[in-house]
């Protein structure tokens, strides 16, 4: 079932079992997954079901630290969330990710990758992505239909060092929009609010438990719910952004006694690490190019280090990818130009997006029977070069985090201020992994790697590229701002979600990750939501 908060009289309450904030992918994975339990769902969800820019306005923030996407862009509030425009890249977190490494502080998950292991296979069938595979072995599949190699073509990179993954794509339109969601919109236990932005979570005198969460509609009409559960899934941003502001008992924010909620935001930072001279450059490219299979659907492999390699060296698990392109010593080609300044310009609505939908799947069609020719003849001309593209896990950094600002929106709430702060492990890991790869390639006569200048100047920062792609910053993964852990003193929720302190909120989403690596989020941020609603259904009984 479906309502409009404009549509409720002002002052209205509504009772529920459980209320979920926020319609995106970890929202909506909670919800599915409570259907049939026999619990009252209710999902608020701030937008509609297309792209308002006054309600894009209430995201609206500072960046105080290092250069980031304007904030109010970095995450779409309507139905479905940022996955509406996803480019449906599926990979889960590696076992290493969640152990404790060393020379990494304020690592290690308080679960395991076995513990995620059945959630994670929920998950890979909710997308609808074949087998729940992505190691190495994927390599013996890599063949026809395009079949422009032979099969098992992976480099003779020492597995002690080199280790590979491969990303699954989903190609569905709108994966989590309101046409894939008939199964919520018309169930009678599951009611999805529509503009009901909530401004503030109201706990009760010992800070134990959440009484009531305040609503406003867009015309600021006053509304009022009381669930046993609550569950926030609004995001890296706006997850700590609520509680920060929830300021009618704890005075520092809710569930913040120990002033974690916010810190440690990560992020996957891009770049180019270098560039590998030589005459095997179509060779590298094609052996990780995205493959099109009759009988599943595309994969792509990465290239990471390996995981004794990440222990023995103090290294994070980050990944490259091959790119064969103009020198991009020259800048952005003018179509490239183009099309990231449309992108940039155009709102995402419905028409919008349809577009971009469209130029999406002509990309594909071109990417799956002309590229490889294509690139085979261009690969020989001069002036084109195989960069190696490096996408960075981002070690935890207390001082990399959400804060409020001095400005609010236009109900009163605080906006969310973005102080990204990378680390001196972020750097030195794009510089290891870039030497095991430099003499992996030239043992293997492939040729030579030739990083770029920034990955060996020291210091902290990474730079902005706009020839790395159409996300030079990073993917819009927003990570680690109310960490999981098992100390109370170095994190805000519990291995269960669940705030420290308080027996009936619960934060859903990729803002509970302890640590990020290379992977991008969606697949891990549905595993652990469907784990989450599998304590729900557990501990909350039906009213």
């Amino acid at each position: 079932m479906q309502i409009d908060a404009l549509t409720l009289a002002p002052d209205s309450v509504l009772n529920t079992d459980v209320c979920i904030v926020g319609a995106g992918a970890a929202g909506l994975t909670v919800a599915r997954s409570l259907l049939g339990s026999g619990l009252k769902v209710l999902v608020l969800e701030s937008g509609g079901f297309d792209f308002d820019p006054g309600i894009t306005a209430l995201g609206d923030g500072d960046n105080v630290g290092a250069d980031y996407y304007p904030l109010a862009d970095s995450r779409l509030r309507f139905f479905g969330g940022t996955t509406s425009i996803w480019g449906g890249r599926s990979v889960p977190l590696d076992p290493i990710d969640l152990e404790r490494r060393e020379g990494m502080p304020l690592s290690g998950w308080p679960i395991t990758y076995n513990d995620l292991l059945p959630a994670f296979q929920t998950a890979q069938e909710l997308l609808e992505i074949g087998p729940f595979a992505y190691d190495a072995s994927l390599w013996a599949d890599m063949g026809p239909p395009d079949g422009v190699v032979r099969k098992d073509q992976r480099p003779g990179f020492s597995s002690d060092l080199i280790d590979y993954s491969f990303w699954r794509f989903d190609f569905e339109k709108e994966r989590f929009g309101a046409c894939k969601a008939v199964d919520l919109l018309q169930s009678a236990d599951t009611t999805v609010l529509l503009h009901a932005n909530v401004i503030a979570l109201e706990a009760n005198a010992d800070a134990e438990v959440i009484r009531n969460i305040e609503v406003r509609a867009p015309d600021n009409r006053r509304i009022t719910v009381r669930a046993q559960q609550v569950v926030l899934a609004a995001g890296g941003i706006e997850n700590p952004r609520l509680l920060l502001a929830s300021r009618g008992v704890e005075s520092h924010g809710m569930g913040n006694r120990h002033d974690q909620v916010g810190r440690c935001f990560m992020e996957h930072p891009h770049g180019r690490l270098g560039r590998i001279e030589g005459p095997n450059g179509f060779y590298l490219w094609d052996a990780f190019r995205m493959r099109f299979r009759e009988s599943d659907v595309p994969i792509a492999p990465v290239l990471r280090v390996a995981s004794a390699a990440q222990h023995a060296r103090g290294l994070l698990n980050s990944a490259v990818t091959f790119k064969l392109q103009k020198d991009p010593r020259g800048g952005i080609p003018r179509t490239k130009a183009l099309y990231q300044s449309l992108k940039h310009e155009l709102n995402p609505t419905q028409n919008n997006r349809a577009l971009w939908h469209w130029y999406r799947n002509t990309r594909l069609t071109y990417r799956r029977w002309l590229r490889p020719g294509i690139e085979r003849i261009k690969a020989r001309w001069p002036g084109r070069v195989l960069s190696v593209m490096i996408r960075g896990e981002q070690a935890p950094n207390p001082s990399s985090r959400i804060l409020l600002s001095t400005r609010t929106d236009r109900h009163g709430v605080p906006l969310a201020n973005l102080d990204w702060r990378m680390s001196a492990i972020d750097k030195a890991t794009a510089r290891g992994l870039g030497e095991i790869l430099g003499a992996e390639v030239e043992r293997l006569g492939l040729g030579r790697l030739v990083m770029e200048d920034w990955v060996m100047d020291g210091g902290v920062d990474w730079p902005v590229d706009p020839t790395v792609g159409n996300h030079p910053f990073g993917g819009y993964h927003h990570m680690g701002t109310t960490r999981m852990s098992s100390d109370p003193t170095l994190g805000v929720v519990d291995a269960n979600c669940r705030v420290h302190g308080y027996d009936n909120l619960y934060v859903a989403g990729s803002s509970v990750f302890l640590t990020s690596g290379w992977a991008n989020p969606t697949l891990t941020i549905m595993a652990l939501s469907v784990r989450l609603a599998g304590h729900l259904k557990a501990t909350t009984r039906a009213a």
